[in-house]
């Protein structure tokens, strides 16, 4: 049985133990004899970015891909890049996104800008796995550098959004860019749109000393303090590379940090509104269903997947629907690219504050739904076991969603999510109701019995 390497967002692990350099250079063996070409790789900030890269560009060489280096570049970057260049067949992505510094990964990216599928990780894994044959000295790969694949990528996205109306509305925004891929492209972003920007952490230091990369509301009190003393429009973060963005609304000289559900409800029914209704918005089923709702009255329907952007990504294909994401920030424009895109949805928020008005009074428009969000340590090995448990536990007279994990529903609209986290050894646990105790109530209760299970292992 070939060993599962990729999880939800590539293959991550810890520095120089699970992620360590003959791993790396295997697996960029494996990468490159599955694309038999050119190949674009990129990294985000991490101290052991360039150590994982030249181990992985090894590989690719050794079997004759030719490489094109675009350095520190954002995931949604080189993503563009590799949708836009002909002669270029993949990429690898040296990033964990939102994890501690200590841990690094591999994502792989489809010829078209993609996320690789499930079932091309599985050939690479099998590759992996087996003797892989490399050239002879003279018909080893090359490699070149790349460096203006940054600006390539934000001209990109600024030409989907009304830069003389930006322009013209004369906006301030915090731009925190947690030391990580984004430190040059967001602002860049900020100046061709006519933003004045005041930045956060925009150096690239790898060991993120300005907060955690992870964009939660405890790590960006920085940004959220910032955005209401100095009154801006807006506050936006990001996470290590830049796939993702979170924002901050301001009401008078506070700062109000936007749970990501919140950031997806308005952008859903901004670009369903705009599009005169009937058309879909693709969401995992973690989501909020505050976004279903304000989908509904806009005119749209909601498409529910399981977790993981590309999943989302390729159902939006599949649909034909313009737009979807998820609820931690991650959104997906169809007209631009079938990705997360940080800087994309920093644009189209940006242009939406201009022809909507303030974000703080999107924001309280919203329908109110409360989320309790849980979770506990689970190894890997034990996971299925748990959600097997939680399943025969929970099923019997409740309304279940199967999609991703056990998804309990309820009959006064509420409902608890029980899943495995694809990144790391722990086990989520969402509850949603619109009375907050509720929330918290169920939430509390289900994570006992989850807990309780664990222990008695």
């Amino acid at each position: 049985m070939v060993q599962r390497m990729f999880g939800t967002n590539g293959v991550r692990g810890v520095v120089n133990e699970d992620m360590n350099t003959d791993l790396a250079l295997q697996m960029g063996k494996a990468i490159g004899k599955f694309f038999g070409g050119k190949v674009a790789i990129a990294t985000d900030t991490r101290v052991s970015g360039d150590m994982i890269k030249s181990a992985v560009c090894a590989g690719l060489m050794a079997v004759g891909c030719n490489v094109r280096d675009l350095g520190i570049v954002p995931t949604p970057a080189i993503q563009y890049h590799v949708k836009t260049n002909d002669d270029i067949v993949g990429g690898v992505m040296i990033t964990a996104s939102h994890n501690p510094p200590k841990f690094n990964g591999i994502k792989c990216i489809d010829f078209d800008g993609t996320e690789m599928p499930r079932e091309k990780e599985e050939k690479i894994e099998i590759i992996y796995s087996g003797n892989v044959e490399c050239r002879s000295w003279n018909d080893i790969g090359t490699m070149e550098t790349y460096g203006s694949a940054g600006e390539e990528y934000i001209d990109a996205v600024i030409s989907h959004v009304d830069v003389e109306a930006i322009r013209k509305a004369n906006l301030t925004a915090v731009v925190d860019c947690a030391n990580g891929a984004a430190f040059r492209t967001t602002p860049l972003l900020m100046k061709k749109l006519g933003v004045r920007a005041i930045t956060l952490n925009a150096d690239p230091q790898g060991e993120f000393p300005g907060h955690p990369s992870e964009p939660t509301e405890d790590n960006l009190r920085d940004l959220i303090s910032l955005t209401g003393s100095v009154k801006a429009d807006l506050g936006v973060a990001h996470d290590g590379d830049a796939d993702r963005a979170v924002f901050v609304a301001r009401k008078g000289k506070k700062g109000v940090y936007m749970p990501g559900d919140k950031s997806l409800a308005i952008m859903s029914k901004t670009i369903v509104s705009d599009l005169g209704g009937d058309c879909t918005v693709v969401t995992p089923v973690s989501s909020s269903s505050m976004v279903e709702e304000v989908v509904k009255d806009a005119g749209g329907s909601v498409i529910y997947t399981a977790v993981g952007s590309p999943i989302v990504a390729r159902r939006m294909m599949k649909e034909g629907s313009p737009f979807g994401g998820e609820e931690n920030g991650g959104l997906i424009f169809a007209d631009h690219q079938f990705c997360r895109d940080g800087a994309m949805t920093i644009a189209k928020m940006i242009e939406g504050i201009v022809k909507y008005g303030p974000l703080i009074d999107q924001m309280e428009a919203l329908p109110v739904y409360y989320v309790d969000k849980r979770k506990i340590e689970c190894p890997n090995n034990r996971k299925t076991d748990l959600i097997d448990y939680m399943k025969e536990t929970f099923s019997e007279g409740n309304r279940v969603d199967t999609t991703d994990g056990l998804k309990i529903l309820f009959d006064d609209g509420g409902w608890v999510l029980l899943r495995p986290s694809g990144t790391e050894p722990i086990f989520r646990i969402y509850s949603e109701s619109k009375d907050e105790n509720l929330s918290k109530e169920r939430g509390a209760q289900f994570e006992k019995v989850a807990s309780d299970y664990m222990e008695g292992l």
